[in-house]
């Protein structure tokens, strides 16, 4: 395996799941003896959300405020040069950027490097439309991208006209659960649904309550537990209360290590109007808890084999599942059969075959003859 000197640039490595995605690149090809720049284009001054490699060096170029203000300011020719001095002070062969307007800014910023760049678009673009200044840059900039990796088929799709065979899908890795004691599971009492992810519109979390409240009277030794925070907790708080679900229904903000807690779990629930690649529904499987997941563009389809290692559900309907909740809680057996099975999503996703794909796309595009 050949060593590489590569440069991974996102937004910033606060948390969610591209930068979790980036955080563990970064510290597989650390560990690999690969010479790993990551940069953030904020001052990521607090420490990153994820454990990051100490071989790998992390440095915030400072050119965007954390509200994500556009670059249409007077002062834009200075923060490109910024990034593109950085990209070159890396000696990076290959670039490899991640989301939409980080990845705007770096082809800018890297065009007649010489340097190849990879970028990568990690949620549903048609779900998450850019304004018409920054549609008409990503236009345009893509097609001097070397590659552009999406996580799922679905997501391709929207590109594959504009990007032709520079689209490329490599999938999420998984990472086997980080648990330092045997969970302990009591014997009754009360069973919790888990679900987990920034408390915003996407995530239709308003959506899992009244699923929930649709049941709670049938199944009244559960109760619900929401891991996250977001601009929508107080909307959320007040539909808990709303729905008669106070002391049913748990917010109990970010938990840094959620898979102790998901392990001893009974079931897990992702509601999503649209994902990228659902790192919190791989990382419940890798847990082997049973799972139900909206079929949302993307990724759910792709990841949960349906009645094999979960269920699947229309996106945004409470009916629908609300029975599928009702379904499992009602059936141990079930539930089983299907925990069971979720585990394989480690093999399925495993880093070893997830960053091989990356570093065959690497070779690829770094010896490639290019025009400077």
């Amino acid at each position: 395996m050949k060593t590489r000197r590569v440069a991974l640039v996102i937004f910033s490595l606060e948390g969610g799941g591209a930068e979790r995605t980036m955080v563990g690149m970064a510290n597989y090809w650390a560990e690999q003896g690969w010479e790993v720049h990551l940069f953030t284009l904020i001052d990521d001054s607090e420490p990153p959300a994820y454990e990051l490699n100490e071989k790998a060096v992390v440095t915030p170029l400072r050119v965007w405020a954390r509200d994500r203000r556009s670059i249409a300011r007077p002062d834009n020719l200075a923060r490109l040069w910024r990034v593109r001095s950085a990209i070159r002070r890396s000696r990076a062969e290959c670039v490899i950027s991640f989301m939409d307007k980080t990845n705007i800014t770096v082809l800018i910023a890297a065009k007649w490097l010489g340097i190849p760049v990879i970028v990568s678009e990690r949620i549903y673009a048609p779900m998450f439309p850019l304004d018409r200044f920054w549609d008409r840059l990503r236009s345009r900039t893509y097609l001097w991208a070397d590659a552009a990796v999406f996580p799922t088929r679905r997501a391709v799709d929207c590109f594959v006209p504009h990007l032709g065979t520079r689209a490329v899908v490599i999938p999420n890795a998984v990472y086997a659960p980080s648990i330092t004691a045997e969970p302990k599971r009591a014997a009754g009492g009360t069973k919790t649904v888990y679900a987990m992810g920034r408390l915003e519109h996407q995530k239709g979390f308003d959506i899992l309550l009244r699923a929930f409240a649709a049941v709670k009277d049938k199944q009244s030794d559960w109760e619900l537990t929401i891991l996250g925070e977001g601009p929508l907790r107080s909307h959320l708080e007040r539909l808990i209360r709303d729905l008669g679900l106070s002391g049913r229904a748990h917010l109990p903000g970010w938990v840094p290590n959620p898979a102790r807690l998901l392990h001893d779990g009974d079931l897990f629930v992702l509601s999503s109007r649209f994902e990228g690649f659902p790192n919190s529904l791989c990382e419940a499987m890798a847990c082997g808890i049973p799972v139900i997941s909206a079929d949302c563009p993307t990724g759910p389809d792709e990841i949960v084999r349906h009645d094999v290692d979960g269920i699947l559900v229309p996106t945004e309907d409470v009916a629908a599942l609300a029975a599928a909740m009702d379904r499992l809680m009602s059936n141990e057996v079930e539930r089983r059969e299907l925990a069971k099975r979720a585990p394989e999503i480690l093999e399925r996703f495993a880093p070893d075959k997830i960053m091989a794909q990356w570093e065959d796309l690497l070779d690829r595009v770094i010896e490639r003859p290019r025009d400077v």
